[in-house]
């Protein structure tokens, strides 16, 4: 927020004085600036006027290949016209040690020798006097973070709790992946210290018995208010004999995470002390750097600052050694940070510099378009690898917590998203649909046009085959020697040989479909450009707004090149280019401002009524509001005239998950500010729910000295200047003469036509057809896009669509369009996966992201299923079918209806899991269904949280609905489902948790919205018929997909087992496997090499069983729809196709097809899990992971809690099994520990990694974990686990994984008592569970050592 919602500071804090409107000075920065005669932008000068000497003023970009410079200096002119500034700029390589050390300051000494005309030796000091002030951004730290090359650093973490950043949130990264690759941890070495500070609650000093746990300990005012109990104070010298081993070992920088320290940091702070003291050079202190309550991204962040801080220390010291010695005391040193802020050279740290090069490219798009536009701007950054999208509305939109290289930063960031569709992205054409990336082609050996060896064509190759990349206007940096152009011989010949097998593979060749070479380029390009699409709606549709009434503002080397386009396709009218979009980054670096942040957690409630801030949270305000200001003054700027404040709140509904930091609006209201909000976002209003205020945040601003926007002279006679030269271009429909123009010969006011190419430096711009230009006063262009009457390119009419042949379902379909059709059919259902999350209240849904939201045809077959939890691939299809075919005898379907079902004889899995699924109609006839499943918190039952260990019957596991019309034309029938959870018809206890599942269930009906309201436009966009027939096609390719898959795998088993007497052309393979209690899932696989199909017979599994591990059909076909989905190895839709070649055989009455009035509840989490593991046995493709879900819910009549615990991954034939991660089915994320004790009643004394569990052999299986839970009040708890009996199989010799074990431990006389795999029990305040959790199996055998 360098722009924003602000505070202006005076002399005193204005909230000191009493609150209201007039007295908190605030105005909104960026409209103020916007409404500036844009050249006045630097009028905002820093105290202490520099001489007139200081007349240097230089932005830096340090990228990772290349350094980009602007400065601006002096024109020339003499004293007597005043002081008037020019601007130079420059590109050199980031890396060339044989001539210089520092990219930057090498940058600083040619500029200054060039416009001062003195020599300056590239050994000499580099003279300071003349410059005022140097500014930067480098990814430095992202590129450390990145390739792992940070500073050798430990962690101290509070005892029991060693492993809680390697294990993180459990989940896996990708479900469809069987070599599981987490990213490597940042630390080396880890010590556990032996202290122990937790919330102390109204429960702690009750009659529970646990009084007496906590006589004599002390009792706290935490940060936040609270009570906190040190039950284990630290005893900090105990840490020096292992502070010292690590400093033996060379160890110097060190990360500090305890847990809570972020209500008491005092025991990190006294470990901070001593650190120092002992000689540690960086100490990173969680609660100092971000007090907010969660453990794990709390300590990453902390992991991150201490392995990245030394590397820009190093980095700087390099850079400023080489200035001479006024550097220090005359020039302000400033660094860009990842929340678009500068801050001093001596306050840039590792963890807040991770978005520092990008940020500078937001701050530049964002202020220099609100010179030209109110409308709200997208950034669109394309570069090499990836593309970086953002989005401004007159404030920066920031996020408090990001992911990057697989580390979990928590520090307030720019949004950026960032998708891998860049220049580099490989091209490749598999199983008849067109990919782009996520795979690059690299700088070494780069696209084949480089020159250097590179096989893989790319973006950037496709772009120069169609024209859109001029090798005359590109350096001639490639071949052998780096002097010769790019080369485009060679693309074409990689294209022809690309063209000819698409072609062959499709059956195009000799027919008027086949593709030219020109075709199959622009094809890929239609692709990228639909890739970097995507992240576009979701920063825009998924917060509430409307992408076309953005601004598209391209930037990096390749946005020009493809932005008409991409604004075509997302409905955008204007694209913006700045004059300096190919070093934008540094550009904007002159335009931000110096920023000083301080947070404070706090736990209070906002008032009911809304209206002015708390006392108690505006004293926090001020308070943190000064400490900001004392850090600006002393760098020299003026409290009055230079520094203005912004508040923020972090507020979320109790309840809720949901904060959303909050600036202070003009009336001071922030309740009324945030309801605005939450409802624009998510939809609907939590009416009835306290507010409450989790941190305070300040944000100081000095405004500082920004640069000159330097006009450009106008273009005179109104006629544009002959074209530099004339290029071909190709477009949708042929070649295309394009007049090429150079921009620095184009005046202000110029206008041209597309098509056209304006060369900017080394950046292209492609002005298509149907669009028009103009040149803005400062050098920018202004395009608008298809104002001109010409044929859309990139995206047809519904009429030109639907009058086409080739779209017919029974044709050939566009291989191209199929791929934009994969992508948007998924793309809808992700987005609306987002609703439903961003939408939910409980823990399950919103923070475990266990729900699955699908499109369907209407016929009920699946067409796009996002990938949340494996377990409902495939399944709702059965869902959707059964509802079909209910409604369709009992009065049928209408426009307006909603429905919801969880019995799993109506394609469910088990009575947690609701779906909701609503037809989606146009003109009158059905033509999707969206539905979407998620876990509720409970639905009655003989336990609270619906999960019952011992259950018999549906009977005993809560309400069990087949059809319902929760929405009957519109109108919500709450009543009707209030009595089916509350009282159902079997004679189940009800729900516990009414509130929360309306809630949850109106979440889901938002979902579902939000995919048909996708749906249409998709049809509005397209034409309803191109839909209905791309619906089928993308069917169909799936398919494909999957037969290549089961004929590679055929091959390869037959030539190890050989084939079925008398067929040589099919493979049987068997695998069996039991559950705890002996029974058997067994399976014959036979596959077919010829037609590349496959049966899964499970023909001799056991019978139904009297216990609840029975799966409905539905969990079977999810098994082999995601086993099948792996073994595929590609990215491809997870639809109905994918079942096409299969047939599953399950028997009736076996425990995989059971009565319906059989108890189901472990079958979704269990059994699904040992079928998994039979199907990757018999394909051999790797061991068996710990195959269970490891169930745990604990609660009363008041509350429910619910989780599913990691353990470890089967190795494979070529990786280690991962450690401590959810496998197969499941893949929910685990409750924080801080987030666990601050709202249960529990402390959690363990979470480690269960060593030597996971299975050995020549790839060793991945180790399970150890979780210990203390329970502080009665409470009934129930764990329903598999693997107690029967360990995890190793494969091709591997050995197995050490089986789980569930222990309680008595607090009364320290009695352990096995519970085995299935079990609920009534524990007292002391007690504690231990659950150990199966390691995975092993694969091939152990190598004997010498």
């Amino acid at each position: 927020h360098g722009v924003g919602v602000g505070v202006r500071a005076r002399a005193p804090w204005p909230g000191s004085r009493g609150h209201s409107g007039s007295q908190r000075y605030l105005r909104r920065r960026a409209v103020r600036r916007a409404a500036q005669p844009a050249q006045s932008l630097r009028v905002l000068a820093m105290v202490g006027t520099p001489t007139k000497q200081r007349d240097f003023r230089f932005c830096i970009d340090r990228g990772g290949t290349f350094t980009d410079v602007y400065a601006e200096v002096p024109d020339g002119s003499p004293p007597s016209e005043g002081k008037k500034s020019s601007f130079r700029t420059l590109k050199l390589l980031s890396e060339d040690p044989a001539n210089y050390e520092s990219a930057p300051r090498e940058g600083i000494r040619r500029i200054l020798e060039e416009v001062t005309g003195e020599t300056i030796p590239r050994d000499a000091p580099v003279p300071t006097d003349r410059i005022e002030w140097i500014r930067m951004g480098t990814t430095v730290a992202t590129n450390a973070l990145l390739e792992r090359e940070g500073a050798r650093s430990a962690l101290v973490v509070t005892e029991g709790f060693g492993d809680l950043l390697a294990i993180g949130n459990q989940a896996r990264p990708d479900i469809f992946d069987l070599e599981i690759k987490r990213p490597s941890r940042l630390y080396e070495r880890v010590v556990e210290a032996a202290e122990r500070v937790r919330l102390f609650s109204g429960i702690d000093g009750g009659s529970s018995g646990s009084e007496a746990a906590t006589e004599g300990l002390k009792i706290v005012t935490g940060v936040t208010g609270e009570a906190m109990l040190v039950e284990k104070p630290l005893d900090v010298e105990s840490l020096r004999p292992e502070l010292q081993a690590l400093l033996d070992e060379g160890i110097r920088s060190l990360a500090v995470v305890l847990m809570h320290s972020y209500a008491f940091p005092d025991h990190e702070a006294a470990v901070g002390k001593l650190a120092a003291e002992m000689g540690f050079t960086q100490v990173s202190l969680s609660s100092a750097l971000v007090p907010m309550v969660r453990a794990v991204p709390r300590g990453h962040t902390a992991s991150v600052d201490s392995y990245l801080t030394p590397c820009i220390r190093e980095y700087l010291d390099t850079f400023l050694r080489g200035f001479d010695d006024g550097l220090r005391d005359g020039v302000k040193v400033s660094f860009m940070q990842s929340d678009g802020g500068l801050t001093p050279a001596e306050r840039f740290t590792g963890y807040k510099a991770i978005l520092s090069g990008p940020a500078g490219g937001v701050v530049g798009y964002a202020i220099t378009t609100r010179a030209e536009t109110t409308q709200p701007v997208i950034g669109f950054d394309m570069g090499g690898t990836s593309t970086d999208v953002s989005r401004f509305d007159a404030t920066y939109e920031q996020v408090t917590e990001t992911e990057t290289a697989g580390v979990t930063v928590q520090a307030p960031q720019l949004d950026i998203n960032t998708v891998a569709a860049g220049g580099g992205s490989r091209l490749t054409f598999r199983s008849g649909t067109f990919r782009v990336g996520p795979e690059s082609v690299g700088s070494q050996p780069g696209p084949v046009c480089y020159r250097k060896g590179g096989a893989n064509l790319a973006v950037t190759d496709a772009n120069l085959l169609l024209g859109r990349v001029l090798p005359e206007y590109f350096p001639k940096i490639f071949g052998a020697d780096e002097d010769e152009p790019l080369d485009a011989a060679s693309t074409r010949s990689a294209f022809e040989a690309e063209a000819r097998k698409i072609n062959q593979e499709l059956g195009l060749v000799g027919t008027d479909q086949e593709m030219s070479v020109e075709e199959v380029a622009l094809g890929y390009v239609k692709v990228a450009n639909e890739a970097m699409c995507r992240p576009i709606r979701q920063i825009t549709e998924s917060k509430g707004f409307d992408t076309a009434s953005h601004v598209l503002a391209a930037f990096g080397g390749a946005g020009p090149q493809h932005a008409c386009a991409i604004a075509r396709s997302l409905g955008m009218s204007t694209v913006f280019v700045h004059r300096f979009c190919g070093i934008l980054s540094a550009y904007g670096m002159g335009l931000a401002d110096v920023v000083a942040e301080t947070q404070r957690p706090f736990a209070g409630s906002y008032p009911k009524h809304g209206g002015a801030a708390p006392s108690d949270a505006r004293a926090v305000m001020n308070e943190l509001a000064e400490r900001c200001l004392e850090r600006l003054i002393s760098q020299g700027f003026d409290r009055v005239k230079e520094c203005e404040c912004e508040v923020f709140l972090n507020l979320r509904y109790e309840g809720t998950d949901t904060a959303i930091m909050v600036p202070e609006p003009e009336d001071g209201d922030f309740a009324r500010a945030f309801g605005e909000r939450f409802e624009r976002e998510y939809g609907f209003k939590l009416v009835g729910r306290d507010l409450l205020i989790d941190d305070v945040r300040v944000r100081g601003i000095g405004k500082s000295t920004l640069l000159q926007r330097v006009k450009i002279g106008p273009s005179g006679t109104g006629k544009l200047p002959d074209p530099d030269s004339v290029a071909r271009v190709y477009f949708e429909g042929g070649w295309r003469e394009a007049p090429v123009f150079l921009l620095e010969q184009l005046g202000a006011g110029a206008e041209l036509e597309g098509p056209s190419v304006v060369m900017n430096g080394t950046a292209t711009c492609i002005i298509e057809p149907g669009c028009v230009a103009e040149v803005t006063e400062y050098g920018d262009l202004k395009i608008g896009v298809d104002v001109k009457d010409e044929v859309k390119d990139d995206v047809f009419t519904s009429e030109v669509l639907d009058s086409s042949e080739v779209l017919d379902s029974s044709k050939v379909p566009d291989a191209v369009q199929l791929s934009i059709f994969n992508n948007r059919f998924m793309g809808i259902a992700e987005q609306m996966g987002r609703t439903l999350q961003r939408t939910s209240v409980s823990t399950n849904i919103k923070e475990r992201l266990d729900f699955s939201c699908a499109l369907f045809g209407p016929d009920g077959g699946l067409v796009a299923n996002a990938p949340h939890v494996p377990v409902h691939l495939g399944a709702m299809s059965e869902t959707v079918r059964w509802q079909l075919k209910h409604w369709a005898q009992n009065g049928g379907l209408d426009e307006g209806d909603v429905l919801v079902t969880n019995h799993p004889m109506a394609g469910g899995s088990h009575l947690p899991d609701i779906t909701v699924v609503t037809p989606v109609f146009r003109n009158g006839e059905l033509v999707f269904l969206v539905a979407s499943r998620g876990h509720h918190a409970d639905v009655g039952g003989i336990t609270p949280g619906s999960m019952p260990p011992f259950s018999r019957t549906i009977a005993d596991e809560g309400a069990a609905i087949e059809a319902f019309k929760l929405v009957r034309g519109g109108t919500y029938d709450e009543e009707g489902i209030t009595a089916l959870l509350t009282s159902p018809s079997t004679g189940s206890p009800g729900t516990r948790k009414l509130a929360d599942n309306l809630s949850d269930l109106n979440a889901q009906v938002a979902a579902n919205r939000r995919g048909i309201g996708l749906i249409q436009e998709l049809m509005d966009e397209w034409g309803e018929r191109t839909v209905t027939a791309y619906m089928g096609h993308v069917q169909d390719n799936a398919e494909l997909a999957v037969r290549d898959m089961l004929r590679e795998a055929a091959e390869r088993l037959a030539s190890r087992f050989g084939t079925v007497p008398g067929d040589p052309s099919k493979v049987a393979l068997s695998a069996e496997d039991k559950m705890d209690d002996g029974s058997v899932v067994r399976l014959t696989l036979t596959l077919d090499m010829a037609e590349g199909g496959a049966v899964f017979d499970f023909t001799g599994t056991g019978g139904e069983v009297l216990g609840n591990w029975n799966a409905p059909p539905a969990v079977t076909c999810a098994a082999v729809i995601y086993c099948v989905r792996c073994l595929v190895n590609q990215e491809i839709p997870l639809n109905q196709g994918c079942l096409k070649p299969i047939e599953i055989i399950i028997p009736e009455g076996s425990f995989l097809s059971p009565s319906e009035t059989a108890a189901v509840v472990g079958g979704n989490v269990l059994t699904s899990q040992r079928v998994t593991d039979v199907c990757l046995a018999a394909f051999e493709a790797c061991a068996n992971s710990q195959g269970c879900m490891n169930n745990l819910t604990f609660g009363d009549e008041t509350f429910g809690y619910y989780e599913t615990i990691a353990g470890g991954a089967g190795a494979g034939p070529a990786w280690d099994g991962a450690s401590g991660v959810q496998c197969h089915m499941t893949n929910t994320r685990i409750t924080d520990p801080e987030i666990l004790e601050r709202r249960y009643p529990v402390v959690l004394r363990r979470f480690s990694l269960r060593r030597g569990s996971g299975g050995a052999g020549e790839h060793a299986g991945g180790d399970g974990v150890l979780r210990e839970i203390e329970f502080l009040s009665p409470v009934t708890v129930s764990v329903l686990t598999e693997r107690r009996a029967f360990a995890p199989r190793g494969l091709n010799g591997g050995e197995d994984g050490a089986a789980g074990r569930n222990t309680l431990v008595h607090a009364s006389d320290g009695r352990e008592i096995n519970l085995g795999n299935k079990n609920s029990v009534e524990v007292r305040a002391g007690d504690l569970l231990r659950i150990a959790t199966p390691g995975g199996g092993g694969f091939g055998a152990k190598p004997k050592e010498k």
